[in-house]
């Protein structure tokens, strides 16, 4: 799974999202995109889990870029333990997402089939999206 190397901090505050995405919002590097319209943490099992259905539809052509990285860690306490005794053990990593943040990039496919694999890999995610496409979105 996708986690950082080494991080500043072990445990992050929960934070929130509030407003629209303002940095990664443009499709930079492929041709076809998904974007985020709703806030969200998403997973580093559902990240890799979309990309995994993108690259099966698109049967391994083209080329697949993950614009978001799951850099926030999540803690957990142990099933069945008393409250008290501090923060829990990290547990697992997500990467915040605002709307209009560009989660997944593609190009070397038709359109259809870039359409096919985004609607694959939007199902695998915890937020509704919307397929875009360069000429239209962005630029």
């Amino acid at each position: 799974m996708l986690m950082p190397k080494r991080v500043k901090h072990r445990k992050e505050h929960r934070g929130r999202m509030r407003g629209i995405a303002y940095r990664g919002g443009k499709i930079s590097f492929g041709e076809f995109g998904i974007i985020a319209l709703e806030p969200g943490w998403i997973t580093d099992r559902q990240i890799e889990a979309a990309r995994v259905a993108i690259t099966r539809h698109v049967k391994r052509a083209g080329k697949v870029w993950i614009r978001i990285f799951p850099a926030k860690p999540i803690t957990a306490k142990p099933a069945e333990t008393r409250m008290g005794k501090g923060k829990g053990a990290p547990d697992h990593w997500v990467c915040p997402v605002k709307p209009g943040r560009v989660l997944f990039e593609l190009e070397g496919t038709e359109e259809e089939i870039a359409k096919e694999a985004m609607r694959l890999a939007g199902h695998k995610l915890p937020i509704k999206t919307k397929f875009v496409v360069r000429k239209e979105y962005g630029e």
